[in-house]
Formats: structure tokens, C-alpha cells, sequence
């Protein structure tokens, strides 16, 4: 998968031939990266697409230097599955 970062609009998207197949929405205020919204395409899911574009975000946070925010249920569930990531939590 590919990975788009559309900063103006605040946005992560995962591409796979071009085509948008997964996106994670966020609010940034310079030190914590709230994330709000993860979305999978109907025919793209149970494909783990939703966990690569979420772990994508959660590293470019970490390389920021900002703390994480679970807004979205999807991506509290990532942070429970992924213990050794708790402390970016805000």
C-alpha cells in the first residue's frame, strides 16, 4: 500500500493501484495528533488495510514528536492491540 499524506486537509490515505482503498482523519494542535475517523472502502475490508494506514499515522506522529489521541473507536482498539505503542498516548 501506498501512503498519502494531504496535510491541508488533515488526512492520511492508503492507495493501492491509485485507488483510494482506506483514509485516517486527524486534528493536530502541535503536540498531540487526535485522531478521529478511520474509514475502510466496503469492498477493501477484513483486509487489515485499516491497521497499516493507522500504524502509518501513529509513526509519522511518533517522528513529529506528538503524542495520540484515540478519537476513533478503530484506533483505541489498534493502541489496546499494540501495548508496546501506549506511551504516544495524550
Amino acid at each position: 500500500m501506498e501512503f498519502e499524506h494531504e496535510a491541508d486537509r488533515r488526512r492520511y490515505l492508503g492507495r493501492i493501484d491509485g485507488e483510494v482503498v482506506c483514509s485516517l482523519d486527524y486534528a493536530d494542535d502541535g503536540a498531540v495528533v487526535s485522531m478521529t475517523r478511520t474509514f475502510t472502502g466496503p469492498p477493501y475490508r477484513g483486509r487489515g488495510y485499516a491497521a497499516q494506514i493507522t500504524e502509518h499515522a501513529v509513526d509519522e506522529a511518533e517522528r513529529a514528536g506528538r503524542r495520540v489521541r484515540p478519537m476513533c473507536w478503530y484506533v483505541a482498539q489498534w493502541f489496546d492491540e499494540h501495548p508496546e505503542r501506549a506511551g504516544l498516548l495524550a
